[in-house]
């Protein structure tokens, strides 16, 4: 019996140490603080694509963060929009933007983040609603973050989207 326990503490010590030794916790008011950018791309099962570029600036108040996300798509279309991330406990935060129907629950695990919300599309008198379901990885080397979403209408998935942010 000693065997076995010892076979299953060193399994329990693998899994909750699974985790890269230089895994940074990430902190979004860390890593989005002052300038940073990125390139991403969504795709939607219809076969519609587009690219985009973001120039991200980040103020951060010692419990909001507030982030301007300036677009410019591939078409030369542009757009911004600005996020708020209010700092409820360690590991969780509030997200509310302009077409961000209610808010979110922002939680992190470790080097992740994950949240869910409501978008408008068709911010007029008929809504166009679709969800979002993000996650934001961050990379060993604290440098960038890879955020991929899955986006739904209704119970369907309907598009991907994955932005790269770097500092």
């Amino acid at each position: 019996m000693s065997a076995f326990r010892t076979v299953l503490a060193t399994l329990l010590i693998a899994l909750v140490s699974s985790a890269p030794a230089n895994a940074r916790e990430l902190r979004l008011e860390d890593f989005f603080k002052g300038h940073t950018t990125a390139k991403g791309s969504y795709r939607a099962i219809n076969g519609v694509s587009r690219k985009f570029d973001v120039a991200l600036y980040g103020q951060w108040d010692g419990r909001t963060l507030v982030l301007r996300e300036d677009f410019r798509y591939s078409d030369g279309e542009t757009d911004t929009k600005t996020w708020r991330f209010r700092k409820t406990g360690q590991n969780t935060y509030i997200g509310t933007r302009e077409d961000v129907v209610g808010s979110t629950k922002v939680r992190i695990r470790g080097n992740k983040a994950f949240f869910s919300y409501l978008v408008d599309l068709d911010p007029g008198e008929r809504r166009n609603l679709v969800r979002f379901r993000d996650t934001l990885t961050l990379s060993a080397d604290g440098r960038r973050i890879v955020n991929t979403a899955n986006v739904f209408k209704g119970p369907l998935p309907v598009a991907r989207v994955r932005v790269d942010f770097k500092r």
